[in-house]
């Protein structure tokens, strides 16, 4: 065996050990919910075995964990048909009726069974595919025939194992629900505040359209959870439904601990009972139950109508209502000055928790439900988590109640609100003076993800505005000792942790930089693109809308935001005092730069590749100097073809002449 040859297989053996390694950890945390290491820790055993998978293509496989990551851009979802088809239950809402069912299952085949009783989890019912052991195939249930393949998105779900453990099937699927947990939709909804979007109304249909985003990155960051009830193939070797599920969990699936097994039909009742309260404790949405006969045989013997099996059935939980007073409508700054009407309610109590408020989320809604104060109003928990108001009693309406009309000036500053014809919400545009969103832009800018500033936050930030401290970002680099020391509570330990973490900021990178500015729908993954397409901030400051619009996933609403954002004389003063205290308003391309062979190229990206995966090939373009963009124009040079390729990039491409090269022909550029 030749040096390189024993090189590689060196390499080779601490691939898969990497590999055994993270799976393992990531068992133990998303099945067995019993984690040994920090996330920090686990984060760097992954990205060692990125890197490591990069230098070496030839050692990646479809179940390496580094799948987790995503980066894989879907154009279009397969439609493909189910193996089984995928049917919906029948739906029950009392006892009377799951009596009922018991008395045909009885009739059927006679009175020797027992039920499993399991959750109804609400989320976006899946289909996996396993083939020795490997993950191969994610479909939705689509109409139940057929479903979509989501294959490329589901892999980014860590409580999804792509290589199984043990004595499995070499060939069955595995049925499920995705649903997002509440810590995990919450933190998203507070991304998009911070960005000053609309935030989503309620878990399960964000679930549904998060697995149906064409980029799977995107996918991998939003938290989502795969839980699996089902286990179906042909010639299993087990005798029932229980038997199969705790066979599921030894597989390593993430099979919930939520199932019962019921004798008759009264425990199945104290089942449902029991869960009727206990389900407001998990962290994730439940609308019912599911009862199942155990017994493969006895399922076999009860049979299917065209729609759904006899030998199961849902029983649904009345949505938890109720009603209160509509005490007073108040309205909340958001840092990019979004105004949010709030309700304030007689509190009451809802589905576990005392409800206090509800948003309304603007006029639109405040126009279609005709809520007044004083009114009577029927609330819901919407997805379980966010309180919201249905509608108006109007038989207790007070003869003497007056129409609410949304406020036109802002409640902090009283600057006047503005509405775009094609937004719901209204905002304050006086962004420099108005008290919250001084606020919120300074501890947004001083956030983990942004310039990290430690000691900096909401409340240190809310204090320094009062106090006349800080009037915006850049006043945050004139802070000194005696300034911090003068404040009440603030004593010269807590002012030098301060100092020394704004000192360090100075060293955070260009993208984050942009990140922490605060231009509105400029989140991490923008600020990203943008600093990687522009190299500098001045560039960004100079280009107009179109160039704007060249740089990778920038649609309109982005480029006309960032365009309008650099045409304002405060935000360019602004820029000019963080320049001069220090931060990093260029990327710095010294480290991964490795040739000048395409520079002043801009390339298209488009398709599946050989050699490299789509983001592999467009760190070659960029570290030889090339540029990419996500769409095409008159200034591309090239369009980059793989395998797939978009036809409307190809038509377009053709049409301005554009060259297209081959991935082979790209590999002949930089050679």
């Amino acid at each position: 065996m030749d040096l390189f040859s024993q090189t590689e297989h060196l390499i080779f053996d601490k691939i898969e050990k990497l590999k055994q390694e993270i799976e393992r950890h990531n068992q133990l945390y998303y099945q067995d919910a019993k984690p040994v290491i920090s996330d920090f820790e686990f984060d760097a055993l992954l990205n060692q075995l990125i890197e490591l998978e990069k230098q070496y293509p030839q050692f990646l496989t479809i179940d390496s964990p580094s799948q987790r990551v995503g980066g894989t851009v879907t154009k279009e979802f397969k439609t493909v048909k189910h193996r089984f088809p995928m049917l919906s239950l029948g739906n029950t809402y009392n006892a009377d009726e799951l009596r009922d069912f018991d008395e045909r299952i009885k009739k059927a085949i006679g009175v020797d069974f027992e039920y499993v009783c399991e959750l109804k989890y609400d989320g976006v019912a899946i289909g996996l595919t396993y083939r020795n052991g490997i993950f191969v195939q994610g479909l939705t249930r689509g109409d139940g025939v057929q479903g979509d393949d989501i294959t490329a998105n589901l892999k980014t779900l860590k409580s999804i194992p792509l290589k199984l453990n043990g004595n499995y099937p070499n060939d069955f699927e595995i049925r499920g629900e995705v649903v997002f947990p509440h810590d995990a939709f919450k933190k998203l909804n507070a991304e998009m505040e911070e960005l000053g979007d609309k935030t989503f109304a309620n878990p399960r249909n964000t679930a549904a359209g998060t697995l149906k985003l064409q980029d799977s990155s995107v996918v991998a960051k939003r938290g989502l959870e795969c839980l699996l009830y089902f286990v179906i193939g042909e010639n299993l070797e087990f005798n029932n439904h229980w038997e199969s599920l705790e066979a599921a969990k030894k597989w390593g699936f993430k099979v919930p601990p939520y199932s019962g097994l019921c004798k008759n039909i009264e425990e199945v009742l104290d089942f449902i009972e029991k869960w009727d309260s206990e389900r407001f404790n998990l962290g994730f949405d439940t609308d019912g139950i599911v009862i199942k006969v155990n017994s493969f045989i006895q399922q076999k013997q009860l049979g299917f109508t065209a729609k759904s099996p006899r030998w199961a059935i849902a029983y649904k939980y009345k949505a938890q209502q109720a009603e209160t007073l509509l005490e007073s409508i108040s309205y909340q700054v958001g840092r990019t000055g979004a105004i949010t009407p709030v309700a304030n309610l007689v509190p009451v109590l809802l589905a576990g928790t005392t409800v206090k408020r509800a948003s309304l989320h603007n006029a639109d809604i405040i126009e279609k439900l005709d809520v007044r104060v004083g009114d009577t109003v029927l609330i819901e928990k919407g997805g379980e988590i966010i309180p919201k108001i249905i509608s108006v009693n109007l038989a207790k309406r007070p003869v003497n109640s007056i129409k609410t009309n949304f406020i036109l000036n802002c409640p902090e500053c009283g600057s006047e609100l503005a509405r775009k014809d094609d937004e719901a919400q209204h905002y304050c545009l006086n962004e420099h003076n108005c008290k919250p969103q001084l606020i919120g832009k300074i501890s947004h800018f001083a956030s983990r993800k942004a310039m990290n500033i430690d000691g900096m936050g909401e409340e240190s930030a809310a204090l320094f505005v009062e106090k006349g401290l800080v009037k915006n970002i850049a006043d945050l680099y004139d802070l000194n000792k005696s300034k911090l020391m003068s404040l009440e509570r603030w004593a010269e330990k807590s002012a030098l942790n301060l100092l020394d973490g704004i000192e360090e900021s100075k060293k955070v990178p260009f993208e984050r930089v942009l990140y922490a500015i605060g231009i509105r729908y400029v989140g991490e993954t923008v600020a990203k693109k943008l600093a990687k397409h522009f190299n500098n901030i001045d560039s960004i400051i100079g280009a107009n809308k179109e160039e704007l619009l060249e740089a990778e996933e920038i649609g309109a609403k982005i480029a006309e935001t960032v365009y309008y954002f650099f045409r304002n004389k405060e935000n360019i003063l602004l820029i000019e005092r963080l320049k001069k205290a220090g931060l990093q308003f260029e990327c710095d391309l010294l480290e991964t730069k490795v040739s000048n062979k395409l520079d002043g190229y801009i390339f298209v990206v488009s398709g599946v590749f050989n050699t490299f995966s789509r983001d592999g090939i467009k760190e070659e373009i960029e570290k030889n100097g090339g540029k990419i963009s996500g769409s095409i124009s008159g200034k591309t040079n090239f369009l980059l073809a793989g395998d797939k390729m978009g036809p409307e990039k190809l038509k377009k491409a053709e049409k301005l002449g554009v060259k297209i090269i081959s991935e082979d022909e790209f590999i002949k550029m930089i050679s």
